[in-house]
């Protein structure tokens, strides 16, 4: 299959990854969009992950106030050089997470940071349930283990269907601009303000 300019064009809209890159996915799956987007986030986390453990302290601190002004976030997401932090790719990112913050009930940015007594009394709660339908101890286990993954998506904002896709985690576009910019990228801390919580 001749693997056309627009189909390229609709691919890099679609990802975010450079032209060649769309190129040679498009090629590889002889021009089906939906596995080359595949093939391209499966790139993209193999080399997210090679840049992992690089350390990143430069970055931005961002501000975004919702409107109306009863809502703001304050974000800092860091990345290796401040030439990356300084993109136009890399604000873009970070106020698209600004955004994610401010749009769900994020109250770490991993499972790292969340109190283990939380999920400790959501796993207490969620036994209570499970037992009541009277199933084998064994369901009833993975019943709420399946239950607590599902709450950590919920409150964990790397785990969270990000809210411009929600086929793709925010994780995902954290691995994408990783890819895209060629450097580590880190989601420091958060903090979300609303008019009248204590």
């Amino acid at each position: 299959m001749t693997i056309t300019a627009s189909l390229v064009k609709e691919l890099r809209e679609r990802t975010g990854a450079g032209m060649m890159e769309c190129k040679k996915a498009l090629s590889e799956v002889a021009g089906d969009l939906d596995k080359a987007i595949d093939v391209l986030r499966k790139s993209g986390m193999a080399r997210a992950s090679s840049k992992a453990g690089r350390e990143a302290r430069q970055g931005l601190v961002h501000a975004y106030i919702h409107p109306g002004d009863q809502l703001g976030v304050l974000l800092e997401i860091d990345c290796e050089t401040d030439f990356v932090a300084r993109t136009d790719d890399f604000r873009d990112l970070v106020r698209n997470v600004a955004m994610q913050v401010a749009a769900t009930n994020a109250q770490a940015v991993d499972r790292a940071g969340i109190d283990p007594a939380l999920i400790d009394r959501e796993r207490a709660i969620l036994m209570e349930q499970a037992r009541a339908t009277g199933k084998p101890d064994a369901v009833i286990q993975k019943i709420v283990d399946g239950k607590i993954d599902k709450y950590y998506e919920e409150i964990c904002l790397l785990e969270q269907p990000y809210i411009k896709d929600p086929d793709r985690k925010v994780k995902e576009l954290i691995d994408q601009a990783i890819a895209k910019l060629g450097e580590n990228i880190i989601v420091r801390r958060f903090s979300k303000f609303r008019i009248g919580d204590a």
